[in-house]
Order: C-alpha cells, then structure tokens, then sequence
C-alpha cells in the first residue's frame, strides 16, 4: 500500500483546504512531519485513518468530539480525499463525516449526512466511480489492505508509546495486544467450548449417577418392610460398582414383596364373610327404629302446631294493616328526607352567619354575592404585589451569599499575599515554560468565564427566532381579525341604514284603522308605504350588531396576544444582544455594535471558537505535564496561589457590580410595596385575610339559598303526605307511620302464616300412615349393639384390603422401578466415555492437565509463536540500531504463580546475561520499541496476505537518543527505501530537521493550521 496524495478541508486544525503530496515526501524515502505543539501532526495521521476507514484511531474518537474545523467557514464543508494504490489498483476515496451546513431556505443550520466516495484510475478511461455506500467502501478497503482499523493503527501509525508499555508489560497485557492484532479469538474459543463440554459432560454423568441413586431411593420407599430386611448399600455419585449393587439390591426386595402379597389376599377373603353377615343384621334394626321414632316425632309436631295458632292468626292481621301502610310509605320517605334536609341546611347557615360581622348577620344572599365580588376584585390587585414581595427576599438572599463569598475571597487574598511575599526565584532552565503553561492556564480560566455567558446568548438567540415566527403568526391574526371586524361593522352599518330608509314600512305594519298613527296623529290610513324587497327588519340589524361585537372582541384578544408575544420576544433579543468578551482574535466578533442583532450560526460560532480556545489552551497547559513534575513542592504551591488570587480579585470585581445592581432593583421593588402593604406588615398578609373573607362570604351566600330551597321543598312534602294517608284509610299520618313494616318484616310474617299452615298438611299426612302405627306397637329396636359388631367386622375388613392393596400396589411400584433404575444404568455408560474423552482434551488445552508440563493455555501457545516471530523480525532491526549488542528473544518460563508462554527478554551481548525488557534506559526503550514495531508491522503485513506496506509512520521519541545511537535509527530507517519504503517521522527533534531534507511543517496560524513541503534542495540551499 503506498499513499499518493492526501486533501484534508475544514477538518481537525485546518481551516481551509490542505494538500499534501506523499509522492513527493517518499521520493526521499525518509521525510519528516513537525511543527509546534497543536498545530495539527497527529491530525495528519488522523485524516489518512479517516480517509481509509470513515474513523480516527480509537484514542481519538471520544464520544461528542467533532471532525469539523472551529476555523472553517459555515458554507465550507469538511471533506478528506487520500489517494492511495492497494493491491495493484490506484484508489481515491471521499468522506465527509456528518456537519451542520447553512439552510438552503431561510436562517439557521441543518445537519447534513455523512458521505463517501470510491473511485478507481482506469489508464485508458480514467477516474470511473465504484460505490458511494459506507458499507461496502469500507469492506473493500478492508479486504484489499487486509488489516481491520486497530490493526492498520498499530502497523502503519506506529505508537511508539504504545510499544515502550508493551515492552514492560506483563504476559496477560502482551496477550490482549497480540489477540487484537492476531485475532487469535477463535483459540479462546476452543479452549471456552471445551471447558463448556467437560463441565456439561460432567454435570451429565452425575446427574445420571445421581438419578440411579434417586431410583434406589424410591425402590426403598415402596418396599417397605422388605427394604429394612435388607437396608441400600451406602453408595455415593461417582463410586464404582454403585448399578451392579442397586440392581442386586432391587431384586431381593422385589421377592420379600411378593412374599407379603399372598398372605394379604388369604386374610381379605375372611373379614369379606363376616362383614356381609353384620351389614344385613344392623339394616334390619335401624329400619324399625327408624318408623317408631316418625311416630313419636308426628304426635309432638301436632301438639306444638295447636298451641301456636292464635299467634297465626294475629300474625295474619297485622299482615294485612301494614300492606295498607305500603301505599302512605313514599310520601313519609320524602317528609323524612326533606326534613333532614332543611335542618342541615339551617345549621349549615347558623354557622356560616356566626362568623360574619354583626351587621351581615340578616344580610341575604345577593347582599352577600355583591360584597365577595368587590373583595375579589380588591384581591387580584395585589398578585403583582405579592410578586415583588417575593422577589426583594430573594434579593437579601442573594446580597448575603454575595457577602459570604466576599469574606472568603479576602481571606484567600491575604494568604496568598502573605505566602507569596517570601517566593525567591524558579530555576531558570524551566521559566519558560512554566510561564507558559500559567499563562495557557488563566486564559482556559478567561475562556470558561465567557463561554457560559456566550452559551446564554446562543439560548436567547433561539429563542429569539422562535419568538419572531411566533410575532410574524400573532400579527397576521391580528391583520385578519381588524379585517373581520371591519367588514362586520360595515355590514351592520349598510344594514342599519337600509333599515333606515324603509323605516315607514315597518311602522305601518303597526298601524291599525281607527286608532291615531305614531308619527302624524291621524286616524285615517288612506296610503300606508309598502316594504320593498329586501327589507331589514330589527332582527336582522341585530344580528348583525352581535357579529359585529364578537368580530371585535377576536381583534381585542389577537391584539393584546401580539403584545404578550412582542414582549417575550424582545426580552429575548435583549438577552441575546447582551454583552459578551470576544475572543482576543477579534475574528467573528459577534453583537458588537448597540443594535446589533447577532444570528444563531454567528452565536453557534462563537461558542464553537471560545470552546475550542478554552480546549486548546487547556491542552496547553497540560502539555507540560512533565515540567511540572520536575518542579518542587513549593513551585506548585505558588502558582496555585496566583491562580486562587487572580480568581479571587476577578469575583470580587463581578459582585461589585452585581451588588449595585440589586440594590437599585430592590429599591424600585420597595416603593412599589409600600403602597401595596398598607396597615399590614406584608402583601402576603393583606391578601390572606382578603381570601379568608371572600372564602366566609362565598359560604354564606350559597347557604342562605341552599336553607331557603330547603324551606319550600319541606312545605311540598307536608301537603303530598296528608293526602296519602287519607286516601290509604288511615285518620292520620302519625297512624299510617306507626302502622308500616319494612319488607322484611312482612316477609317474616307471611313465612310464619305460611310455615304454620305447612307444618299443618305434613302433621295430618303422617298420622294417616298404617306402617308407622304397627312399628310403634313392636318392641324397642337394638340399633346400638347391632351397629357396634357392625363396626368391629367393617374395621376388620378395611385393614385387610388396605394391606393387600399396599402388598400388591408394592410388588408393581417395585417392578416399574426397577425396570427404571435399569434403563438409568444403561444410558449411564455412553456418557461416562464421553466425559473422560471431553475432560482430557480440556485439561490439556486449558493448561491444567498434567500433560501440560508448561502449563499454557491454547491461545498463549498460539500467541507465543506469533510473539517468537515478531521478536526474530525486531532483532534484525535492534542489532543494528544497538551496535550489534541487544537481542529480543521470547521466553516460555513461568513467573511467579502466573502461567508461561508471553515473555520477551532481551540478550545484552556486553554482558553475555538475558534480562528482562523493563530494564532498559529511556533511549534503549525507544529503538527497541521501534525495532519491535517495524518487525510487528511485518509480521502482521504477512499475516494479512502479505499486503505490502510502502507507507509508515513514526510518532515521538526521538528525543531520547544520543547522536551516534540517532544515526544507527535514521540507517535502520533509511534501510527500508531497499524495500521500496517510505518512512515519515513524526517529531519536535530539532536536530532531525538537518538530518531529514524532505519535510512536510505544519503551521499554526490564527485562522487554522496549514502545511508547507519542504524538499531536500531547499534544505540544503
């Protein structure tokens, strides 16, 4: 693979469209990519990643972070073109990630989709296009290049960080980056799939074992006493012998059942006889016991039913009255009702009059409406009132937490003063840049004080726009609604004025013969006018007059919804026009002049540019992370103290003005309320007493009317209920009253009329039977000693059918079990095969059989193997850059506890030892990392297919080399032009500028990064 050209456009750092030709940078070979911190390398690197896989590496892609340049125009759109040859085939692939571009119709931003493109140069036809879908693009370029995305970032951009870790790192840290780069997942999944199958054969087998065991279980529980003759063998899952020893077992107790089972039927057949004989006997006793006792019980119901028939009879009577009553019982309901009524509401009015003054205490209802009215309308003037009661307590609110913050922010003050008065001096090698970093880090704190109010204003301004379409709505309703009334009030003036003119007509329909006209006082009517066509009487006019008032009452309301609209959109254009720092570029200033009216994408832009400035400065002052660590105890100190100073001094600032503020505000809020307040000490409290007196009157309007009703409705009741007992027979409705049952009380006595006359027809039918009389003349009958050899003979036969039922119940249970426990012992021994099988195939890839003598698992086998590989491929590349002295070699030993296989040492030919890789010194990590990345990047390259790779990339660390061992690396380097390579070298090294002519300098510029070539004649010139 061997990139050609690369056009990056408002993306990342660049601002404008950037080309850079790799045709020209590999001419050389080796060229070098610099520039100052922040102008944009690594972004370089990031849009070759783009352009190949639609993503930047992995560290770099957070979730929220844009692709799209701070410095780009809106009409610009950000799109990445890398030109590149793969496989034999020249290739030109076109992303643009998903961005905002202007609306094409009206104000504001739309998100536009991301895109790709692929074309290929035909020599003869020349640039044709092969997909514009983001799937199978990238599954060509997948395929081609053979290496997935983490891969590519590993092999072709080098992260020599990421290698100098790999160096120190622990053989489980090397293996999750060699399975990434090597995919050796499918091992793990062996080694997985068979630790699932030993553990499912495993739990198989016991699972068989232990269902063999449950069917002795169950042979044991249904044998019975055969089983206590010959108790379960003491057996467990897992124990040889165990199904030879439960089958043998099973047929003993199968043979003392069957044993038990013949005597059980010899004593069935026995108690059978004498049970019969004792049946018969004891029927024929309690037959005769039964007819005597019928006639004694006859004779008692026949002198119990006389005795009760004068209750009969009064119980009849009085029946007969209460059915009477039923027709007076709905007027006495109603009178009851309406009674209860009336003096709940007389009570409910005593009570509401009782707290009223004295002189409402005769006042009526309407008395009372009109007086609640005038309070009502007293209590709505003081909500506004209430509200700038309200809002001068959260002003001393406000003003104490001012204060609090004023008292903390001097005493930060004083103690930084006095702390910093005794500061000496820093060490000068690292002024500079501590100065810078103090310098990057107040204005990330500048940047943070003005993107809030910025981010305000973008708010403010949307909602200015929704607003304005809101105001452009309310005032075309409002057009339409004065049109409306305005043709209203012309049609009921045309109609008024026709009417006018024909107005003689409609007083001589009035005129009648003999009596005087209205106008002329004549009795004689010789010509009365006639009404024309299309006369307009007075309801015509009317109507017309009531359309004309309801046209402008709609004008009313769209008038005065237009205002409410207009003020919120003013406030809102207020806020977004309200002053706010500017970035110190001046570039893109927004709302600077007094009636400006920023728009959304110029606000959108300027939180976009402070965010990216505060990020920006951000990284800057972390950037000399490593500056600050060389520092000591008391240098930090002293810069947080500034800070804390600075910060302190910049919000004492903010509340001075602050505070002036709300003490003009609570001063126009205090005029207000002392007008509102009055005698009372709040407007809370003069409207709380005006509410409980509109709630007193409220109540007692509406029960003096309830109490009046009542009145009336009670009058109805008396009148309908002397009218019903009269017509019912009764001389008064007291009488009708004491008289009525409820229904079930005349259900009872209709039961008992009903029940003596039953009980009466039952009496005379038993009497007048002969078989009961004959029984009553025979002795008494014996049930008792006939029931109880009855009982001794059915006890007797119920134990013997219950023992033959349980013998032979047993002898089948136990034959179906057996046959069970058979089948069990028989599928048992395929899976006890399969699981020895399964558990030594899985002991052994798992690294935990004993024929394992390492003890490494299957996919460290693999990995250790790809590992011995790319350490092979690295000394090549070591040895030279060493001198000849180191060598990397892997190593299988176990360390510690862990498990072998991933160990990678290095062999120091000056001392003859082999050591491990963490003891190398910061330069002697950095050649052997890259040693280690170039052999990992041909190892991989063959793995893929052998894709040849004929562009690499090289981040930091060069800085940590002396002279001689730089130049043995350049040669290393430079080494790989005889494979037709080219390598570019990402570094801040000063020296390497005059080592490497070919050049590609990334410029950091107010208005975005740019790139310029540089070739070797320019150089050297």
């Amino acid at each position: 693979m061997r990139l050609h050209r690369l056009t990056v456009t408002a993306f990342g750092p660049f601002g404008t469209t950037q080309e850079i030709d790799f045709d020209a940078l590999s001419s050389a070979g080796l060229f070098l990519l610099h520039g100052p911190t922040g102008a944009g390398k690594t972004s370089v690197l990031d849009a070759v990643c783009y352009g190949l896989y639609g993503a930047v590496p992995g560290a770099r892609q957070s979730p929220g972070t844009s692709l799209r340049s701070d410095h780009a125009p809106a009409d610009l759109a950000t799109e990445v073109a890398l030109e590149l040859t793969v496989g034999g085939r020249r290739l030109e692939i076109t992303r643009s990630p998903a961005q905002p571009r202007p609306k094409k119709k009206g104000t504001g931003f739309t998100t536009e989709k991301a895109q790709s493109r692929l074309r290929e140069y035909d020599p003869e036809d020349g640039w044709r296009a092969l997909s514009r879908s983001h799937q199978e693009i990238g599954e060509e370029i997948t395929r081609l290049i053979g290496m997935s995305r983490e891969q590519f970032c590993q092999v072709v951009l080098l992260p020599q960080g990421d290698f100098a870790r790999f160096l120190r790192a622990d053989a489980e840290a090397r293996g999750r980056l060699l399975g990434r780069l090597f995919d050796t997942h499918r091992f793990a999944a062996v080694e997985e799939r068979l630790a699932e199958l030993r553990r499912t054969a495993e739990t198989r087998v016991r699972a068989g074992d232990e269902r063999v065991l449950a069917a002795a279980q169950r042979i044991a529980q249904a044998a019975g006493p055969a089983a206590r003759e010959s108790p379960l063998p003491d057996l467990q899952p897992g124990d040889p012998g165990l199904a030879e020893s439960v089958l043998e077992w099973a047929a003993t107790a199968r043979s003392g059942a069957r044993e038990r089972l013949d005597i059980a039927a010899c004593v069935l057949a026995m108690a059978e006889a004498r049970q019969s004989a004792a049946r018969l006997a004891l029927d024929s006793e309690r037959e005769l016991a039964a007819l005597q006792q019928r006639y004694e019980e006859t004779r008692r119901r026949a002198a119990a039913l006389e005795a009760r028939r004068p209750d009969r009879d009064r119980h009849h009577e009085r029946l007969a009255r209460a059915r009477k009553a039923d027709l007076v019982a709905p007027a006495l309901d109603l009178r009851e009702a309406v009674e209860r009524a009336y003096r709940a509401a007389c009570q409910t009015r005593d009570r509401a009059r009782a707290v009223l003054p004295g002189t409402l205490a005769d006042a009526g209802a309407e008395q009372l409406a009109e007086l609640e009215r005038r309070l009502r309308q007293e209590l709505g003037g003081l909500d506004a009132a209430k509200r700038a009661e309200q809002r001068s307590a959260r002003i001393d609110t406000e003003r104490a937490g001012l204060e609090r913050q004023a008292r903390a922010d001097d005493e930060l003050i004083r103690e930084a003063e006095a702390w910093l008065a005794g500061w000496d001096s820093i060490r000068d090698g690292l002024r500079a840049r501590i100065e810078a970093a103090q310098e990057a880090a107040t204005r990330a704190e500048q940047l943070a004080g003005r993107l809030e109010p910025a981010r305000a204003r973008l708010d403010a301004a949307r909602r200015r726009d929704a607003l304005a379409a809101q105001v452009s709505a309310a005032t075309e309703r409002l057009a339409t609604a004065r049109e409306h009334a305005a043709t209203a009030h012309e049609s009921w003036l045309e109609l008024r004025e026709r009417r006018l003119r024909d107005i003689a007509a409609e007083l001589a329909a009035e005129l009648v013969d003999g009596e005087d006209c209205k106008v002329c006082g004549s009795p004689d009517h010789p010509k009365p006018a006639r009404a024309a066509d299309g006369h307009v009487d007075k309801a015509v006019e009317d109507r017309a007059l009531d359309a004309h008032r309801r046209a402008e009452e709609a004008r009313t309301r769209a008038d005065r919804e237009l205002g409410v609209v207009h003020e919120q959109h003013a406030a809102a254009r207020a806020a977004a026009q309200s002053a706010v720092p500017q970035p110190r570029d001046g570039d893109g200033a927004v709302g600077t002049g007094p009636d400006a009216d920023p728009t959304v994408a110029e606000l959108g832009a300027l939180v976009d540019r402070l965010t990216g400035m505060h990020a920006e400065a951000h990284r800057s002052a972390a950037g000399m992370h490593a500056a600050r660590e060389a520092l000591a105890a008391a240098e930090r100190e002293q810069a947080e103290r500034l800070d804390g100073r600075q910060l302190a001094e910049r919000r004492a600032a903010a509340r001075t003005s602050l505070r002036e503020g709300l003490d003009r505000e609570q001063a126009a809020l205090e005029a207000e309320l002392a007008t509102a307040r009055g005698d009372f000490g709040s407007v809370a409290e003069h409207a709380a007493l005006l509410e409980r007196r509109v709630a007193l009157l409220a109540e007692a309007a509406e029960a003096v009317r309830a109490e009046e009703t009542a009145a009336q409705r009670r009058k109805e009741a008396d009148d309908r209920l002397a009218d019903a007992a009269f017509r019912a027979g009764f001389d008064t409705p007291q009488a009708a009253a004491e008289t009525l049952l409820d229904d079930a009380a005349q259900r009872e006595l209709q039961r008992l009329v009903d029940a003596w006359q039953s009980e009466a027809a039952a009496v005379a039918d038993r009497l007048a039977e002969t078989g009961t009389r004959a029984a009553a003349d025979r002795p008494q009958a014996a049930v008792g000693a006939a029931q109880a050899a009855y009982d001794t003979a059915e006890s007797l036969l119920r134990d013997a059918s219950a023992a033959h039922s349980a013998a032979r119940g047993r002898c089948a249970e136990l034959g179906r079990l057996s046959r069970g426990a058979a089948d069990e012992v028989r599928r048992l021994g395929p899976l006890r095969e399969e699981y020895d099988r399964v558990a030594r195939l899985a002991g052994l890839t798992a690294g935990t059989s004993a024929d394992n003598e390492r003890k490494m698992r299957l996919e460290s086998y693999v990995l250790a193997a790809r590992l011995e590989q790319v350490a092979a491929a690295a000394t090549a590349r070591l040895q030279r850059m060493s001198s000849g002295r180191y060598t990397l070699v892997h190593s299988d030993a176990r360390t510690g506890g862990r498990r072998s296989g991933l160990g990678l040492h290095v062999v120091d030919a000056w001392t003859g030892r082999e050591r491990d890789t963490a003891t190398l010194s910061g330069g002697e990590t950095f050649f052997a990392s890259l040693a280690l990345a170039l052999g990992l990047a041909d190892v991989v390259t063959d793995e893929a297919g052998g894709v040849r790779l004929d562009t690499l990339f090289i981040d930091e660390g060069f800085g940590s080399l002396d002279d001689q061992t730089l130049d043995e690396v350049l040669d290393v380097l430079d080494s790989l032009r005889e494979r037709d390579r080219s390598v570019g070298i990402v570094s801040h090294v000063g020296d390497l500028r005059r080592r490497i002519p070919a050049q590609l300098e990334v410029v950091k510029e107010r208005q975005g990064s740019a790139v310029r070539h540089r070739a070797a004649r320019e150089v050297s010139g």
